[in-house]
């Protein structure tokens, strides 16, 4: 029988009926009411008379009601598409209407915009309210539709069945969706538990469900059949309480959200003596960081991820390291980890060829975790998915031992004078400035040079750093055309709800002339 991503529901009811499945709010339910309710809502939406395989949309904070929709889709043979929800509305109305949506669910916060988009959506059979609460006028209530219905059994729909369409991109133009299969998911969540191990029965999810790493660490935790700790969305003091309150042993932080949690005024790391491991990825880390927090919670195991969604985020993986053992393992603290099982991994030139240890190229992989494809967009899945192997876009680089590297998203890579420039290189070293808290790299056009080195930089509280000060101490590291000729102090870096810098729109602030400070490269 093939792989279905609702396996791990049945192991847990059978195994741990009265285990806690869920906590989210002040609500607690069991794998056994989970399974029930996941059960019901498969009935609800299965009676609107879609046929398998067809598309169910969910606009949602995270929430138990949003992960039992997603289980639910899955139950009733459904792929599920997961929106953004920090989309404009017209991003939004291009998914819905790209992947030809039957149903979409949504909760409180987004359902007056759900409203507005459904009339728009051809095809659209219904609007269902998801969550506690009386439904706005015009939306179908799942929790009361649940309540009449008879519990649907499972249709263990899986394999290489389409289980999720989740769109990416949308800084260069129309987002892409990105279609993954139950055995995609599956692989790549065995895949990352076999690297790393379960450290406990508590985890917190607070990486948004649109995105691959907070799918992927939901399914995870379902399979294991752990405790789901769920916050709407990451506040640095939600998240202290969560972990103090609840026990949490394992987290997921992107880079950002590490220091905003290290920052925050309430932080004491005394209230997070039960995290065993914290997870890192979607972003590179910068090593100042990655000590600092090492040093702040020595009990504590870091491990960082590589992955992306055309690969259902599992790529490379590297760990664990703690504070007592980062010196040993100095030389590879910048790495994005080895091959994870079943990943086969390459660094390509131009041309195609593979290239040795040391040289940078893009980074190409293959694997049972790689999507089918892009939704309708044959001839750019053609072009990534080539002979076999996913072309990432990502250059890198590996050692003679095989830990992988990032050098820089190939599009983002800077030639000045005809050399490379990688962006990830430069901010490393800027980050090691005292009076430097983020920054951002990108180039920009130079009648010169072709393009030059712009530094966007947060400064740390109370400080203004000069770009003198900055270029001397890149100097120390870094060749002269690798440092930067111009720089624009910012109160914050513009981020995807996953933490990723937004580099398109700091190059638009840079030609509008927000440079404040100009040198010769």
């Amino acid at each position: 029988m093939d792989i279905y991503l609702t396996q791990g529901l049945h192991r847990a009811v059978q195994q741990r009926p009265q285990a806690t499945a869920t906590l989210c709010a002040e609500r607690r339910q069991d794998w056994r009411t989970l399974a029930d309710r996941v059960a019901r809502l498969a009935a609800v939406l299965r009676a609107h008379g879609l046929q398998p395989g067809e598309r169910v949309a969910v606009l949602a904070h995270n929430s138990d009601h949003c992960a039992e929709a997603f289980l639910a889709a899955w139950w009733a043979g459904f792929a599920v598409v997961p929106l953004n929800t920090r989309w404009s509305a017209a991003e939004l109305l291009h998914a819905l209407r790209d992947c030809d949506s039957r149903l979409l669910l949504a909760d409180a916060a987004f359902a007056d915009q759900a409203q507005a988009l459904a009339p728009q959506v051809a095809g659209l059979r219904a609007l269902l309210y998801l969550g506690d609460g009386p439904a706005p006028a015009g939306m179908a209530r799942t929790e009361d539709a649940m309540a009449r219905a008879t519990p649907l059994a499972d249709q263990r729909r899986g394999g290489e069945a389409l289980a999720a369409i989740l769109y990416t991109g949308g800084t260069t133009g129309a987002p892409k969706g990105v279609m993954l299969s139950h055995a995609n998911l599956w692989a790549a969540v065995v895949a990352r538990l076999v690297e790393m191990p379960n450290p406990g029965y508590t985890g917190l999810l607070t990486t948004p469900l649109f995105h691959v790493a907070g799918l992927a660490r939901m399914v995870a935790q379902m399979t294991l059949g752990v405790t789901s700790v769920i916050e709407a969305q990451f506040r640095p003091e939600a998240c202290l309480q969560a972990i103090e309150r609840h026990g949490v042993n394992d987290v997921v932080l992107v880079p950002s959200m590490l220091q905003m949690l290290l920052d925050h005024p309430a932080f004491d790391a005394r209230r997070l003596r039960s995290l065993k491991r914290i997870a890192h990825g979607a972003a590179p880390m910068p090593r100042p960081l990655l000590l600092r927090a090492m040093q702040a919670l020595p009990w504590v195991e870091f491990v960082v991820a590589y992955g992306m969604t055309e690969n259902a985020a599992g790529v490379s993986t590297s760990g664990p390291i703690s504070w007592a053992t980062h010196e040993r393992h100095a030389a590879i603290l910048s790495s994005v980890g080895r091959a994870g099982l079943a990943c086969e991994l390459r660094i390509t030139a131009p041309d195609g060829r593979a290239l040795p240890a040391g040289q940078v190229g893009e980074i190409c992989m293959r694997g049972p975790g790689v999507m089918q494809g892009y939704w309708r967009r044959p001839e750019e899945t053609a072009s990534v998915l080539q002979g076999g192997w996913l072309h990432t876009g990502d250059g890198g680089w590996v050692d003679g031992d095989g830990h992988l590297f990032l050098a820089d998203r190939i599009k983002d890579m800077i030639i000045s004078g005809g050399e490379n420039v990688y962006s990830i290189e430069v901010e490393a070293v800027l980050m090691q400035h005292p009076d430097v808290a983020q920054c951002a790299v990108i180039g920009v056009p130079h009648a010169q040079w072709g393009e030059a080195v712009h530094a966007v930089v947060v400064p740390r509280p109370g400080r203004s750093p000069g770009l003198q000060s900055l270029r001397a101490h890149c100097r120390t590291q870094l060749t002269g055309f690798k440092c930067p000729a111009s720089m624009e102090l910012a109160d914050a870096l513009p981020l995807s709800p996953t933490g990723k810098v937004l580099k398109n729109r700091l190059r638009a602030r840079a030609a509008a002339g927000c440079a404040i400070q100009e040198a010769s490269p």
